[in-house]
């Protein structure tokens, strides 16, 4: 039992790496579906923004009336802006985007492309002489790749308004006051590693969801399946990705 659960893992491992480099060969291949991606951007950036823009309002202000006590009692409460936001913006909104993300786009991008393998909607378009993997799952790849880095700034913004609310619940702080704390500590070197493995976050999300889409069987019920699968395992890939980020991270400052 625990080898044939390790012989299909391998095997799914195997078969993501294929589908993820096919991925590859196709994006530079014309014809480019740009009005399809433009599309994809839509669906995948405009129509999680709100789930994301609150979500990061509220662990803004949550982290922040959490860590105000602690950093009282130790008589620091001054820099508590500084804190918060260096750990909201290296590492708690990017993870939870990305979670968000692949809750819904996961999900979302697994359903579509599964229902339309069920119904044969893939296959009438290879006949019909139409790319179906350029066209469903370059676009959709591509359009996670660029919108997750602009959904973390986002949600980084609203999150660090968030903490400035969180800290005028208990003092009254000026946002010119805040800003300049808050800049004190966070730098560009915070700011670039969240973007960049935000990218990686993306990509993940996008090809994971658009293989257990593109490759669904058993009908209906493989829909389903599909879709919950594409979220654990795109879960899965984000905290391993976020893992890797920061031993690199930590290599670089060492340094």
């Amino acid at each position: 039992m625990k080898t044939s659960l390790f012989k299909n893992t391998l095997l799914e491992i195997g078969e993501l790496g294929v589908f993820s480099w096919r991925f590859v060969r196709e994006c530079f291949k014309p014809r480019y579906e740009f009005a399809e991606l433009l599309r994809q951007c839509y669906a995948i950036g405009n129509k999680t923004l709100p789930l994301v823009g609150i979500t990061g309002f509220i662990m803004g202000l949550v982290i922040t009336i959490q860590s105000q006590p602690s950093m009282e009692t130790f008589g620091a409460g001054s820099w508590l802006p500084s804190v918060v936001s260096v750990s909201l913006v290296r590492e708690i909104v990017p993870v939870i985007t990305a979670l968000i993300c692949a809750g819904k786009i996961g999900s979302s991008i697994g359903a579509e492309l599964g229902s339309m393998r069920v119904t044969e909607q893939i296959d009438a378009m290879e006949v019909s002489g139409t790319n179906p993997f350029k066209y469903l799952v370059v676009t959709r790849v591509f359009a996670a790749i660029l919108m997750l880095p602009l959904l973390v700034i986002i949600s980084d913004t609203v999150s660090l308004y968030g903490a400035f609310v969180g800290i005028n619940m208990k003092q009254e702080v000026s946002f010119h006051l805040f800003s300049i704390q808050v800049f004190q500590k966070l730098t560009f070197s915070d700011v670039l590693p969240s973007v960049v493995k935000s990218l990686f976050f993306g990509f993940a999300i996008g090809i994971i969801g658009c293989y257990k889409g593109y490759y669904t069987k058993n009908g209906t019920r493989g829909v389903g399946l599909a879709a919950n699968t594409a979220v654990v395992l795109s879960t899965f890939a984000v905290f391993i990705i976020d893992l890797i980020a920061a031993q690199v991270a930590d290599i670089f400052n060492y340094t």
